[in-house]
């Protein structure tokens, strides 16, 4: 049983608990002075407490082992409600601590567990919220080190239009489109210029006819359709890029924005590429999701160092999944077919569902 599942609270939790075997139960009553009476000896195998919240704080609630990594986890408690605690143990020393939002921290008494136990989870070191500045740091550096070739392509794009070059322009634009789509992960950052530089028409009251409609997407209609606007929206474009880049070192980075960037860079390249919504006549949805696979590359080597410890075997499959990917992106662009496209959405759909994992993995946990 994965992290992802065993966390998830309500009824989905306690509905898995109950399937197969009837597990060791015992209800925890857990207040400021203390974080319940667990038993202190149980067999291996799947273990669900009931925690009751008797404090007059919210309180997360972890099951833990003496180094203080993570097997099972409530995120929050309300005062006065209880919530199951639901897991696999295998033998070892365990203990439930409950952190309360007052600051109060509340350790139990110790759990051991004997026997063997098939499917046991492995435990989780808990994320200290400023683990996420070193790598949030790493990645503004990066994204800061690939905005003047940005702005030089664009500005080459422009140029193209300047001179009447339209197939040079069509060329240019997708070099200039791409280098922006691997920045994927800092949308959330670039404010109001995500919009200018890289808004769809969807949503405005004319459409594509919408005079207020700038950026990429715009520009990319006007080339592909014989638009008499081109220049104003090329230079228009090299005019925000600019503006970002006078505007991103004053832009914070969410910490936990991060984290799900891992995932939805490719979540939206599925729902916006793969469907052709984000397409404006260019026809480069396959260029651009390779592009967005890597930049969910470069936003996982800057989580490496914080992925690895927590679940050694998820990478490898990621890094493997992203090469299956990419490499049935270049199918479908060299033999486009309905099997092909079909191959690309299945090896996209199982990558994200291991990238899914990510957000809750790194999710910040005050369990000590």
């Amino acid at each position: 049983m994965r992290w992802a599942r065993f966390a998830l609270l309500g009824v989905v939790v306690l509905a898995t608990a109950l399937i197969g075997a009837t597990p060791d139960t015992s209800t925890l009553h857990i207040s400021a002075n203390g974080c319940g009476s667990p038993p202190s000896q149980l067999d291996a195998g799947a273990v669900t407490f009931t925690v009751a919240n008797d404090a007059k704080a919210f309180a997360a609630v972890y099951l833990i082992n003496p180094t203080g990594d993570v097997y099972a986890e409530i995120p929050s408690l309300t005062p006065g409600k209880s919530l199951p605690l639901t897991t696999t143990l295998g033998s070892g020393d365990y203990a439930v601590r409950c952190v309360f939002t007052d600051g109060k921290v509340r350790t139990s008494s110790a759990i051991t567990v004997t026997g063997t136990a098939t499917g046991a989870v492995p435990g989780f070191k808990p994320l200290p919220d400023l683990a996420m500045t070193g790598p949030v740091n790493a990645y503004r550096n990066w994204v800061g080190g690939q905005l003047p070739g940005l702005l030089a392509a664009c500005q080459q794009l422009a140029g193209d239009v300047d001179r009447a070059d339209v197939a040079a322009a069509k060329t240019d634009w997708l070099t200039a489109h791409l280098d922006y789509e691997r920045l994927g992960a800092a949308y959330n950052s670039f404010g109001d210029f995500d919009q200018e530089i890289d808004g769809r028409a969807g949503g405005l009251p004319l459409g594509t006819a919408d005079p207020g409609w700038a950026g990429f997407h715009a520009l990319e209609y006007a080339l592909w359709h014989g638009g008499a606007n081109a220049a104003s929206l090329a230079h228009g474009l090299v005019d925000s890029v600019n503006g970002l880049i006078a505007d991103f070192p004053s832009e914070e980075v969410d910490p936990g924005d991060l984290p799900l960037r891992a995932h939805e860079i490719l979540e939206n390249a599925m729902q916006f590429q793969l469907t052709g919504i984000a397409d404006y006549g260019s026809g480069t949805t396959l260029p651009t999701l390779d592009a967005n696979t890597q930049g969910t590359a470069e936003v996982l080597g800057v989580l490496t160092p914080l992925i690895t410890p927590r679940d050694p075997n998820l990478l490898p499959r990621v890094d493997a999944d992203l090469a299956s990917v990419r490499s049935a992106i270049v199918a479908a662009e060299q033999g486009p077919s309905v099997a092909a496209r079909q191959r690309l959405d299945g090896r996209l759909g199982g990558l994200l569902e291991e990238l899914a994992e990510i957000p809750d993995l790194l999710a910040p946990r005050t369990s000590g």
